[in-house]
């Protein structure tokens, strides 16, 4: 699992819990890339990944992370616009690298 914005400073304590929907439901990609967004603004992308299922940079949310990416934008939501990006550079690693395998 990626540990790319795991917070080792932060206390010992329960994961955060991610609110899903089904995953046979159509919105659950959606749901699914935001978890991952607030599990890198919370410092435990591990917790999100692991109820989602997703890694983090996964390629396959690559577009609904751009409309969270634009909405952020749009709100003037600096953070989320941040990490957004940050998703979106991991998934363009994680494309070149199972492109070169």
């Amino acid at each position: 699992m990626s540990r790319a914005f795991v917070n080792e400073d932060a206390p010992g304590g329960e994961s955060p819990r991610f609110t899903l929907p089904s995953r046979n439901d159509p919105s659950y990609e959606l749901a699914a890339a935001r978890a991952l967004l607030q599990g890198a603004d919370l410092g435990d992308t591990a917790s999100a990944e692991a109820a989602t299922g997703f890694y983090w940079g996964e390629p396959g949310l690559r577009p609904l992370v751009e409309r969270i990416l634009e909405e952020a934008r749009e709100d003037q939501n600096d953070r989320l616009e941040q990490l957004a990006e940050r998703f979106l550079r991991a998934s363009t690693k994680l494309e070149m690298k199972r492109g070169a395998s």
